[in-house]
């Protein structure tokens, strides 16, 4: 432990993007011998792998977006409640610091932070500042972020600007220092492709094509591991299976680092938090940014490691999400299949012409490999621990906290988290 104990609360939205840089500050913090509430939504609470001892609180967020007044006064109601929520939350917890991570659900706790003063931190995960940390960027004492330049974050508050890099998980940190899978002329050639918390559809549809083009000394070494949707898993099997490629298929992975770490090349988005590992571990990539991304943020997120040599991107384009099968007009469905097939038929060339680049010279392949290595923030987790650590009472006020008789305990508010959700519920 660093220091006397104290209390910390960490505001995620629902995603694995923004929890998981959540999940291992609390980690960290934890074992420094802080205690650590986080306070998200029904989704967020739902992530795997929440650690045991982090107490979470359930709030309603509200989301004041489109067009409808109606929608506009619900989502406010369910801010403001969420916000006088969180107070309570706040008096009997008694936090030196609140760590707003993004996304709507941590709107309600950074307001109640501001209006009772708490000192507070934001950290961003993506290249581009996010909608709710766009907005607290003024009124927060320290701004945390992923790389070195940030969109939207205005120069103004460049004072309280440190550069941390985005926390991962421990099990995959660890294999920072393991070196790149051995990979010469004969040897098989591992892809791992995923698509994100629920993979992409186009992903199942543009790889294993993709992977048929390749020339036949390389196409015969290929070892493939891809995540699918449940609905496309069968036919991406039979792809792979008419091409005679070896593939395992999963909708989900649960050993996901031990799959990067014998992994060759990456294929899939770029999600704050996948970057993120491939950069700790060292993996080649061809990214494939989600198209629809808010302010085209995975985009962002590829410039650093791009610009290093670590990872190619190819452009998505836009195509309709329509399903050909639910369109009963002929035409119209024919003329779908045939916009998807033409851009489906594209990505596919231009995937496999960049397999061929990065991975006929295995030495090409280290490189990536190293380049991207080169790209990582090991000390992510500890550097934004000693950021939120530098905010907060003063040792004298934690020695001397009292926790209020009958409400949260000192261990977590376990007891205000059920009367809390209780609310909720009603």
């Amino acid at each position: 432990m660093s220091g006397p104990s104290r209390h910390y609360v960490l505001a995620a939205g629902g995603t694995g993007g923004h929890l998981i840089p959540a999940f291992a500050l609390a980690a960290e913090l934890h074992a420094r011998g802080h205690h650590i509430a986080l306070i998200t939504d029904e989704r967020g609470a739902k992530i795997p792998g929440k650690p045991e001892y982090l107490t979470t609180h359930v709030l309603p967020q509200g989301r004041i977006a489109g067009r409808n007044p109606l929608g506009w006064l619900k989502g406010a109601r369910g801010v403001l409640r969420g916000r006088s929520m969180a107070k309570r939350l706040f008096e009997s917890f008694q936090p030196s610091a609140v760590v707003g991570f993004g996304g709507y659900p941590s709107l309600p706790t950074m307001l109640a932070a501001s209006a009772m003063k708490v000192p507070s931190v934001l950290h961003e995960q993506n290249a581009v500042l996010g909608r709710v940390n766009r907005y607290f960027a003024g009124r927060v004492d320290a701004i945390a972020t992923p790389c070195e330049d940030v969109d939207f974050l205005d120069r103004k508050y460049a004072a309280k600007v440190t550069l941390v890099g985005n926390p991962v998980r421990e099990e995959v940190l660890a294999l920072r220092e393991e070196p790149f899978p051995e990979f010469g002329e004969d040897s098989l050639f591992r892809i791992l492709v995923t698509g994100g918390s629920q993979g992409a559809r186009i992903l199942s549809q543009v790889i294993p094509e993709a992977l048929a083009m390749l020339p036949t000394a390389l196409r015969s070494r290929l070892q493939v591991i891809q995540q699918c949707r449940p609905e496309d898993i069968e036919a991406v099997r039979e792809r792979y299976a008419v091409h005679g490629i070896p593939a395992e298929l999963a909708t989900y992975f649960e050993n996901m680092a031990e799959r990067l770490a014998g992994a060759h090349l990456f294929i899939g988005r770029s999600g704050a938090s996948t970057i993120a590992e491939l950069t700790a571990v060292g993996r080649p990539a061809i990214l494939i940014p989600l198209p629809y991304a808010m302010d085209d943020h995975q985009v962002a997120n590829t410039r650093e490691i791009v610009a290093a040599g670590g990872a190619r991107v190819i452009r998505q384009p836009a195509v309709t999400t329509e399903e050909p099968e639910a369109i009963a007009d002929l035409d119209k469905r024919n003329a779908l299949l045939r916009e998807q097939g033409a851009i489906f038929g594209k990505m596919a060339k231009d995937v496999c012409q960049q397999i061929q680049a990065i991975a006929q010279n295995p030495q090409t392949l280290a490189n990536a490999a190293h380049a991207a290595w080169n790209c990582g923030y090991p000390r992510a987790a500890s550097d934004l621990a000693d950021l939120v650590e530098s905010f907060g009472a003063a040792p004298l006020m934690d020695v001397l906290r009292v926790v209020p008789e009958g409400t949260a305990s000192a261990t977590g508010g376990e007891a205000l988290a059920r009367r809390l959700n209780t609310e909720i519920a009603q």
